[in-house]
């Protein structure tokens, strides 16, 4: 079983940043891909940033150009730093990772962090 804690969500202004981490850990082989969701209030979960193994970095439109997500292989994190936010980035967001043991394939979510972006 793999364990994810996210932390950095807060209340924050428009125009502001906020960095977020997700530390992975318990049963962890073979890390495919690390990602960011997030759901806002009466909407779907909807995907925001994905890291795969070697590097490369996929990112939802409404947040290229403002968000970055990184990752830190050795102490299994990912972040996702978010500049020049917006009111429509509140949301929860979710951490997830994808990992492969042998043939199978497993998919962990974390428990969310708020993210509230208001003046």
């Amino acid at each position: 079983q793999v364990q994810l804690v996210e932390s950095g969500g807060g209340l924050v202004q428009p125009g502001g940043s906020l960095r977020l981490s997700c530390a992975a850990s318990g049963s962890i082989f073979s890390i495919m891909l690390m990602a960011w969701y997030r759901q806002a209030p009466g909407k779907q979960r909807e995907l925001v940033a994905t890291i795969a193994s070697g590097g490369a970095t996929n990112y939802a439109n409404s947040v290229k150009g403002r968000f970055t997500i990184s990752r830190d292989n050795a102490k299994n994190t990912v972040y996702l730093q978010m500049n020049s936010l917006k009111p429509e980035d509140t949301a929860v967001f979710y951490c997830n990772l994808v990992q492969s043991t042998g043939p199978v394939v497993t998919t962990y979510w974390g428990q969310g962090t708020q993210v509230t972006v208001s003046s």
